[in-house]
């Protein structure tokens, strides 16, 4: 598949804004700016994986429509798009993965295009409603979606209201930037990096950095194995900063109903055969230089995990 036309505009606007990091030399650096940086790092992380992810993708766990619209609104401050486009674009992602009408995977386009050159195509502009028709019944999602950028721009101003220059630097553009290639390693380096449990039809992997990185989504090759699950990171060793988050949200209430693998998915891997462990160390050892098998045509529904709990 030939790849598609990146737009100059977008690609030119997206650069120049890495460059906004260089104002952390006007600013200065100090330790309440690092604190202030993680922490906007870190929440709107939260933002992306609960909520363009689990909940608007995935269907992990259940919330208010009032919850909702704050997860959409916290997420789309990070400047990846609107929340239905993100949620149905990733859907795709998933009946497809590592499959020639994968968008973004960096078996077949390489890394730097599932890194970053896909979210720049021109070819990908449009929203999937078809595949988001479940939140696409929302007006204030599809308003969100087509004003995709307010959110960060109302938070923008906010901060520089706030405090000036160097709020704006350290609580909004140096920890934009960090989102940014934070949330598209999940689509590159977890089909690159790391080791396999499952098997599954791609080539996606665990990692533990990652998982520190992106709030628990480095658990990738457990996500793909099974996708509906509020937890990625599935024994106690893998840590998963949004689950516990998820965990003390439905305590008080703004989430409930949080879907868990079943023992028998989190130990399917124990069952496997001598050949089929075997195959498990040659795709962590090789990944995406092994040739990929078709993957079978996906069941009718909404989302079609690799395997069944």
């Amino acid at each position: 598949m030939k790849h598609s036309r990146v737009s100059l505009f977008t690609a030119g606007l997206f650069l120049a804004l890495h460059f906004t990091v260089l104002l952390a030399f006007v600013t200065g650096v100090s330790w309440t700016y690092l604190a202030i940086a993680l922490a906007s790092y870190y929440v709107r992380m939260f933002a992306v994986t609960a909520g363009y992810h689990r909940y608007f993708a995935h269907r992990a766990f259940k919330t208010g429509r009032a919850f909702q619209f704050v997860l959409a609104v916290l997420a789309q401050s990070s400047v990846q798009k609107g929340v239905l486009w993100w949620a149905s674009n990733h859907r795709h992602h998933h009946r497809y993965s590592d499959q020639p009408e994968d968008i973004h995977s960096p078996a077949r386009k390489g890394f730097w295009w599932s890194h970053i050159g896909w979210i720049l195509a021109t070819d990908h502009e449009e929203t999937r409603l078809s595949s988001i028709k479940d939140f696409a019944r929302y007006p204030e999602l599809v308003w969100l979606n087509r004003f995709h950028l307010v959110p960060a721009l109302v938070g923008a101003a906010l901060l520089f209201a706030l405090g000036g220059l160097p709020l704006l630097v350290w609580g909004g553009l140096i920890p934009t930037v960090a989102l940014w290639h934070g949330t598209f390693f999940i689509n590159s380096l977890t089909h690159i990096v790391g080791k396999r449990r499952y098997l599954t039809t791609d080539m996606s992997r665990n990692s533990f950095l990652l998982a520190i990185v992106c709030c628990g989504e480095g658990w990738h090759n457990n996500h793909h194995f099974h996708q509906n699950t509020a937890n990625q990171g599935w024994f106690w060793w893998e840590v998963d900063f949004t689950y516990y988050a998820l965990r003390v949200l439905s305590w008080v209430g703004l989430v409930s109903d949080l879907r868990l693998p079943s023992e028998e998915t989190k130990l399917a891997f124990t069952r496997y055969t001598d050949a089929q462990r075997a195959q498990l160390q040659v795709e962590s050892r090789y990944g995406m230089f092994l040739p990929q098998p078709a993957a079978p045509a996906p069941e009718p529904g909404l989302m079609t995990p690799a395997t069944s709990p």
